[in-house]
């Protein structure tokens, strides 16, 4: 099969599993605490509706019921996720970073989880490189979701997302499904890039978050 047969069958792909995540979900929004003990900041996936989408909804409740009743906020990233990939996923990394500079000011003692899927992980591979130096010591942990890093995704995108880098690798849990295209070489199982909440990788990063918490 060739490689633009191949990258023509994962947008109808990506295009499919985005209007199945799309279906109406209680999408979170920053809580009544301005200053929470823990914010997560969330970027959804391609075609997704506005909030922070099916993986990211699951991932959110599955990190509040193990960081032993503190508070939590969740930031919805703000940007268009659209198949305008290059414009889109600036337009969320700018939101990022801008925002991730005011709870530094506005909130010090919140300790920031940042996250996205998809497109949404690409938005954190790009924010994470703009970041302050002082963001480092408020970022406690980075959980992204079929990153868009492989060839196959390059070709489809236009765009090369570099896995994230120091200084926050460290801090960086990146989950691949067995087979995902976006983010493994070769990955041929299509369904895999929507299968983040039923495989319980959502949960898994969830609790390898709470324990940097």
């Amino acid at each position: 099969m060739s490689a633009r047969h191949l990258i023509r069958i994962l947008c109808v792909a990506i295009a499919t599993t985005a209007a199945v995540v799309s279906e109406p979900i209680n999408s979170p929004v920053g809580r009544a605490d301005p200053c929470p003990d823990v914010e997560v900041v969330f970027a959804r996936g391609t075609g997704q509706d506005g909030g922070v989408g099916e993986v990211g909804q699951a991932f959110v409740d599955s990190l509040e019921s193990q960081i032993n009743g503190r508070s939590m906020g969740v930031y919805p990233v703000n940007y268009p996720a659209t198949a305008d990939f290059e414009s889109s996923a600036q337009t969320g990394a700018d939101d990022v970073v801008a925002h991730v500079n005011e709870m530094i000011g506005r909130c010090p003692g919140t300790r920031l989880v940042l996250g996205g899927f998809s497109q949404g992980a690409g938005v954190m591979d790009m924010a994470t490189k703009a970041l302050p130096p002082q963001a480092i010591d408020h970022v406690a942990a980075i959980a992204i979701f079929g990153n868009p890093t492989s060839e196959l995704a390059v070709n489809f995108t236009g765009i090369v997302f570099s896995p994230i880098g120091p200084p926050y690798a460290a801090k960086a849990i990146d989950m691949c499904a067995e087979g995902d295209p976006a983010c493994s070489s070769p990955g041929g199982n299509l369904r895999a890039h929507g299968s983040y909440v039923q495989s319980g990788l959502t949960a898994q990063a969830a609790t390898l978050v709470a324990g940097r918490l």
